[in-house]
């Protein structure tokens, strides 16, 4: 694992581990930071790991770019739960046991980095916009996130936007008549994928920016839809942007065409947050009261300028989109999978909401079948597989290893650029997720969707940092409890009203990494409408 010596030091675990599965020799040396007797204090240098030539084969030769969340499974199973990679900006350290992840989570400190959102912030200073709550860093960015978090993380606020989600829902039921009825077998729905992307857009669109955009129509707007296809090339160019090296982004049109889709997503927002003030200040100037819900809040509050609040919507939007369309795509697709395990789900369903009216967000409490269908799901396929910190205010201890917060490189690194071998880069702090929530030492069957495991009389115990598809302590997802509240009242409406079944011509999907895990083949489901509706 970690250091074939730790083997055979004495090893004084904390009470915490004790009780977590998985956690073995040097992983459980490391997440416990306690070890006894005189030891020289390790670095990065000591931990195993691939080289970015090998790095670069597995990416390029043997094609795992799009498959980056199988290959931590590969590097876990031949490093262990800790290991050194490098490119040429950061010393990275890949993290894949609950136990170690939280020893660093513990030490972010006030200010955390997600690293992954550099080239973001790329677009940003190139353009000089003002940044939103993923790429704005440090004292800005955590007083950016207390002004955003009073409309999106309290629960009595949230419950607000249920009347909003409910209206989208509703059209988007609408939707799922109309294509299964077109269908040539009368109840089949093509690329669940895609109408579930629209689904999720129209929705967080609507709590954005208080304005529908037509994502739900039958023929969407064409400024709607440049700004639906901008945003799929960004996030198809930024997969190259991330991992080709620098100095071959000029042959290339990968850096165009990422700069291009995010010029089109601030237009598109832009446009939107303009028309918002103007209804505002029409208002005003009526003397009439103004309300609202999220735009109208921070245009209204003056705490932030114009300029900042074009950067956070922009930011919000595209974060709150894949969480809700791809988690719901995977939830549909194993269910249909498994009939027992969805008449379960319907049967508690129609207990806790009668079909004579709408369920609201008093009714999730008493879903728990429902709640455990989303988690199962987002254990699974967590929306962000591979995520990235940055520690920049102090050295990270884990174990008997010092990850200082930069690291001087040194001439035995052949890979690293001649212009750095005399100067220092920042410690990256790889957090592999997908790794972590499909080991079996972490979870039984890890491979298997079964969401019982979630339940409280499910009988099973697993490390609190074995599945955080939302993030933990300050970076956690400012969407959260709104994406989640999207999708438990969209997949409780889907279930009461159809039976989801297998396209006949159906093959196994399996997901692909664009920064978000989505499905690698279009998704075709079958809607069986339901007998007692």
């Amino acid at each position: 694992m970690i250091s074939a010596a730790l083997r055979h030091c004495r090893i004084k675990v904390h009470p915490v581990l004790q009780t977590c599965r998985g956690l073995h020799g040097a992983a459980a040396a490391a997440a416990a930071g306690v070890v006894e007797g005189d030891k020289k204090v390790k670095t990065i240098e000591d931990l195993p790991g691939p080289s970015l030539l090998t790095d670069l084969y597995w990416f390029f030769i043997r094609g795992y770019l799009l498959y980056t969340h199988e290959l931590q499974l590969i590097y876990k199973k031949r490093y262990g739960a800790l290991w050194k990679s490098t490119n040429n900006k950061s010393y990275m350290v890949n993290i894949a046991d609950p136990a170690i992840l939280e020893v660093l989570l513990r030490q972010e400190g006030k200010y955390p980095t997600r690293t992954e959102i550099d080239h973001w912030r790329l677009h940003r200073e190139v353009r000089r916009l003002s940044c939103g709550p993923f790429t704005e860093r440090g004292e800005k960015w955590h007083s950016l996130r207390t002004i955003l978090n009073q409309k999106m993380l309290k629960p009595k606020e949230v419950k607000s936007y249920v009347g909003s989600i409910n209206e989208v829902v509703s059209d988007f039921m609408t939707r799922l008549q109309e294509l299964r009825q077109q269908s040539t077998s009368g109840d089949t729905v093509s690329d669940m994928a895609n109408e579930l992307y629209r689904f999720a857009f129209e929705g967080v669109s609507y709590i954005v920016f208080e304005t529908r955009i037509g994502c739900l129509e039958k023929q969407i707007p064409p400024e709607t839809q440049k700004f639906i296809d901008s945003i799929a090339q960004m996030f198809r160019s930024f997969v190259f942007v991330a991992y080709l090296p620098p100095w071959m982004q000029p042959f290339l049109p990968y850096m165009k065409l990422y700069m291009e889709g995010w010029d089109n997503v601030f237009d598109f927002g832009k446009k939107l947050v303009d028309k918002k003030m103007e209804e505002i200040q029409s208002r005003l100037e009526r003397a009439e009261e103004v309300q609202g819900e999220h735009l109208t809040h921070l245009l209204s509050g003056g705490k932030l300028s114009v300029a900042e609040v074009y950067g956070s919507v922009c930011e919000l939007l595209l974060a709150g989109v894949d969480t809700t369309s791809n988690t719901l795509c995977w939830s549909l697709y194993h269910l249909a999978r498994e009939p027992q395990l969805q008449q379960t789900l319907y049967n508690e369903v129609m207990k806790a909401v009668p079909l004579e009216r709408i369920p609201v967000a008093d009714d999730i409490p008493h879903m728990p079948l429902l709640r455990a269908v989303i988690k199962e799901t987002l254990r699974l396929y967590p929306v962000v597989p591979t995520n990235a910190r940055f520690i920049i205010e102090k050295e990270v201890v884990i174990g008997d290893y010092k990850f200082p917060k930069n690291y001087p490189f040194k001439a035995q690194h052949p890979t690293v650029p001649i212009q750095y071998l005399f100067s220092s880069l920042q410690t990256l702090f790889i957090l592999n997720h997908y790794a972590i929530s499909r080991d079996e030492a972490n979870f039984k069957d890890p491979e298997k969707f079964y969401p019982q495991r979630w339940l409280r009389d499910g009988g099973m115990t697993h490390h609190p940092f074995s599945s955080i598809p939302f993030g933990y302590g300050l970076r956690a997802c400012v969407g959260k409890r709104i994406a989640e509240l999207e999708m438990h009242l969209a997949l409780s409406r889907i279930i009461r009203t159809f039976e989801v079944k297998p396209d006949l011509k159906a093959r196994n999907v399996k997901p692909i990494s664009r920064i978000v895990l989505a499905p690698n083949k279009k998704l075709n489901l079958r809607f069986i409408e339901r007998k007692s509706v």
